[in-house]
This record gives C-alpha cells, structure tokens and sequence, in this order.
C-alpha cells in the first residue's frame, strides 16, 4: 500500500510493481444470497473526456482529488466493489483501496464525449483478456444506440463480440445499454419506460449465450413493468448528480425492491454529493441495501 502523492513514483521508476500489485490482491466474493445487494462504485467517465459532476463542467479532472473521494467511498461500510478504466483501477489498487473488492474494468471509451463519432463507441479501454488477466470480476461496456447514426452498428457489434469473449473467461459483461439521439449536437438518452425496455430486449440477445451478462440500467418511471422485460440480473445506475438527494434515493429504494435487480452501481451522485460529504452520501444509499 502507497499514498497518493507516492503513485508518480511507482509510474516512473517501478512500473511492473502495478501488474505485481494487481496479481497479489485479494478479490472480493460475490454474494451467493439473493437477499444480498450490490453497492458498487463507477468512475470511468474521464477516460471518455467527460468531467462534469453536478455545476461543475471539470469536478472530475483533478486525479488526486478524485482518488481521494474514491477511497473514501471505497472505505465505507456495505461498499462492495468499483467499476473504472485501467489506469484507475491500478491506482486505487496500490493504494490498497480494492482490497477484497469487486472489481469492474470499463471496455468502450471510444466515443468521446461531444465528438462527432460520439455513437462509433470503440472499445479503447480494458478487452476480456486484460479483464481475466487483472484478475477482474468483469466488464463494462457502454451501448447506446441511435438509430440515426451509422456508428451505432459497429458498437452493437464490438459489443456483441465483448459479451462473447468475457463469458469466455466466465466472468461478468455488463451491459449498460440506452436509446439515444442527437438534440443540437449532443447526445441524449431517452429515459422514456418503453425506451429502456428496447434497449434492454435488444442488450439481452447480444453474443452467443448470455450466461454471463448483466445489464446497467436507469432509474425511470414504471420501474416494474420496465424489469419485467429480462430476466438479466440488474444495477441501477446513479446518473446524472441530482440536486434532489431524497428523490434520487426514492427512487433507487423502489427499484431495489424488483426481483432482479442486484443493487446499485453509482459515481457521481456519491463521489460528488450535494454538501460534498462524500462519506455520508455514501452510507445514506448504503442504507437501501
């Protein structure tokens, strides 16, 4: 274990120490319980070139600051694992914050945010053999898929291909998928019920068995009817950060109460909280489990 400022260090002098570490961590268990729900961390979206959490359009720019709320999240209670690109896995993993975690690497960052290639999501990040061999628990991919652009073909099946080879290595490809389109050049979601059941339906029949596919999933209105479209364990994401923290809980306390789904899997909302006490946003969504 290392401190933040010593990172640099290890970068430039003990690079191999970083494969050593990651090999000689102890792994988190997955719950075999179906009583037992998830809290997992995400903070893959620099990788992407998106920074912004809440008004701030470059909370997340600042690495040292970011490592920080992340280990203290990390180090709450009830905290199962994290969800990030390589570069933050590694870190976190030598600062001995993914001890006995669950650890989830982020595959596509291809699509930059704002980029007119935005819906062309190329996995750039961690591919299933850097997954296994990192010892990971499995991996993430972004499918948003608009139906108006070109791009959007060539992820369904880079994405198709990733679910693939992670149930290969039999371990998790998690799927976040969404309907999205263009609104003055930038990308939006359609949060709409009838929206996110297409985009679970067309997530489920990805690859050549779905033995190991999980789905990502907002939060949005007739929650039920929504998760009546899969049988696919499910993480409900924490989105945008909301200035309404009651309501967001609400929200992610009704949708754990559905059969399949698996608990939560949230960054910004946690990592950067309304009041900024990361600790306490933490523990508050902690307590829906």
């Amino acid at each position: 274990m290392i401190s933040i400022d010593e990172i640099g260090q290890v970068r430039a002098f003990e690079p191999e120490r970083i494969a050593e570490v990651m090999r000689a961590r102890p792994r988190g268990m997955m719950a075999r319980d179906a009583d037992t729900k998830l809290m997992i961390i995400a903070a893959d979206h620099p990788a992407r070139g998106a920074f912004a959490a809440g008004s701030d359009p470059m909370a997340m720019a600042n690495r040292r600051d970011l490592l920080a709320r992340c280990v203290e999240a990390l180090s709450r209670p009830g905290v199962h694992g994290f969800l990030g690109t390589a570069d933050i896995v590694e870190e976190l993993t030598l600062l001995g914050a993914l001890d006995g975690k669950l650890v989830y690497g982020s595959m596509n960052r291809g699509g930059l945010a704002g980029a007119s290639f935005e819906m062309d999501d190329r996995f750039t990040g961690y591919d299933a053999r850097g997954v296994s061999e990192a010892g990971l628990d499995g991996g993430k991919m972004l499918l948003r898929m608009d139906f108006d652009d070109p791009g959007t073909i060539r992820t369904i099946e880079a994405c198709s291909r990733a679910v693939d080879e992670l149930a290969d290595h039999r371990v998790v490809a998690m799927v976040e998928p969404f309907i999205s389109h263009r609104v003055g050049g930038d990308v939006r979601s359609d949060l709409t019920p009838d929206a996110v059941i297409a985009s679970i339906a067309i997530s489920s029949g990805l690859g050549r068995t779905s033995a190991y596919t999980w789905l990502k999933l907002p939060y949005v209105p007739e929650m039920e009817r929504v998760m009546a479209a899969s049988t696919l364990p499910a993480l409900i994401l924490g989105g945008e950060v909301s200035e309404d923290a009651d309501a967001a809980l609400a929200g992610w306390a009704k949708a754990l109460a559905l059969p399949t789904v698996r608990g939560l899997v949230i960054g910004r909302s946690l990592l950067y909280p309304p009041g900024d006490d990361v600790a306490a946003a933490v523990d508050n969504a902690v307590g829906l489990l």
